[in-house]
């Protein structure tokens, strides 16, 4: 994992999500179970991820895993993990007109997100992964 500030997008993801639902490491990572392969991410390297220690990029049994526990679409940590763990920004690939509505999501209360993005995915539903 790099210990660049800039590159912290997946840590902060869980550390703030598992905050936003009040949970402990232990209460957490033990609903982190892909529910395909039943793969499970252990509590040490939730802990590693959220305090800046070295971790072995997830697999995406693991994002699948994180995802359950942390109740967000799959789609939203694989973007968080690519941009920390490969550097890669997830709007390069997307047009122009959706990449401007993507960068203005910040700037909504985290609930108005989360409507929104239930409006959408009512509309489009998103891939399993």
């Amino acid at each position: 994992m790099s210990r660049d500030p800039e590159r912290r997008q997946f840590a902060d993801l869980i550390r703030d999500r598992r905050a936003e639902l009040r949970e402990g490491l232990t209460a957490f990572a033990a609903k982190a179970v892909d529910p395909v392969t039943g793969t499970k991410v252990t509590r040490g390297w939730i802990y590693r991820l959220e305090t800046g220690e070295p971790v072995t990029p997830p697999a995406v049994e693991e994002l699948r895993a994180l995802a359950a526990a942390a109740r967000l679409p799959l789609e939203s940590l694989q973007d968080a993990a690519g941009a920390q763990f490969h550097g890669r920004d997830p709007l390069v690939s997307g047009s122009g007109e959706s990449t401007a509505y993507v960068r203005k999501l910040d700037r909504l209360p985290a609930d108005q997100r989360r409507r929104l993005l239930d409006l959408i995915d009512s509309l489009v539903p998103p891939d399993e992964g």
